[in-house]
């Protein structure tokens, strides 16, 4: 049985890189680090996909609502037409209607409810996961600078200032080739595509945390 999304997200925001690495034998430690950042974009995609199926269904029941409730208005206008004209038979067969509508809408909204609910809990597993990928990659660049930097000092201790640039230059270009191939396969974004999602997501993050502050001030006022 394959894991469900929130037992996944769980997991992999509750877990550290330390544990994975010491869990895995004879493993080396970069590869570990790696393929867990990789995971993080992978349950991101597919909190995102499951996302927007829970937004495609709440709109075809939101759609489905309005027209339930359009037919029931509907009919209210026809029933009395067919009393003012003695229609009883007609008026029978469009309250059996209006009955049958007022037993679907209920299901409706409790479906729209119901995603709406969903949306919030796959909104914050994708949050929650951005943060941990940063704090992955943050452990990853300081693993790497440590690596780096002690075979460096190994090699030639008196190379000091070149070498630590070398380390952040390398250091830069591996971050930028991770970003640019984490999403899914098969997606088709180019790098220009994914520097403006990763704009926009970080413009998002920004935005809520001014929010928090302006939020926070006014509690003190």
């Amino acid at each position: 049985m394959s894991e469900s999304i929130s037992r996944r997200v769980a997991r992999l925001v509750s877990g550290s890189l330390n544990a994975l690495v010491d869990a895995v034998e004879n493993s080396a430690p970069d590869t570990v680090m790696t393929q867990a950042i990789k995971e993080i974009d992978s349950a991101i995609a597919d909190s995102r996909s499951e996302l927007g199926q829970q937004i495609a269904q709440k709109h075809l029941a939101s759609k489905r609502l309005i027209d339930e409730n359009n037919r029931h208005e509907h009919l209210t206008a026809q029933l009395e037409i067919a009393v003012q004209n003695g229609r009883d038979d007609l008026a029978a067969v469009g309250i059996a209607e209006q009955m049958d509508i007022e037993a679907r809408i209920p299901v409706l909204e409790a479906s729209i409810s119901d995603c709406n609910n969903r949306e919030k809990e796959l909104e914050g597993f994708i949050q929650a996961l951005q943060a941990k990928k940063r704090d992955m990659l943050a452990e990853l660049k300081a693993f790497r600078d440590a690596q780096q930097a002690k075979e460096a000092t190994a090699n030639n201790p008196h190379q000091g200032s070149s070498t630590e640039q070398k380390v952040q230059h390398a250091n830069d270009v591996f971050e930028r080739v991770l970003e640019n191939h984490s999403g899914v396969p098969g997606r088709g974004l180019d790098t220009s595509n994914a520097r403006q999602l990763a704009e926009l997501e970080e413009l998002s993050r920004n935005n809520r945390i001014a929010e928090r502050l302006a939020a926070l001030k006014a509690g003190k006022a």
